[in-house]
């Protein structure tokens, strides 16, 4: 699954930037007599910040803060 969202809020230390960013997410939901009873997720949080400017994407430099 794809998602897509700008950054209006705090996010994993970084203030609002205003910037978009999309990411994969994986879920799994284990069902028993017809219900959720179990759910596991995964989310690109390292591509989501990457996109938002917090850290280097491979081969980009940092920059200094």
């Amino acid at each position: 699954m794809s998602a897509t969202g700008t950054q209006r809020g705090e996010f994993m230390g970084s203030p609002a930037s205003g910037k978009r960013a999309t990411w994969e997410e994986i879920h799994i939901i284990r069902m028993q007599d017809g219900k959720a009873v179990e759910h596991w997720g995964i989310v690109d949080a390292l591509g989501t910040m990457q996109q938002l400017g917090m850290v280097p994407a491979p081969g980009q430099q940092a920059q200094a803060a």
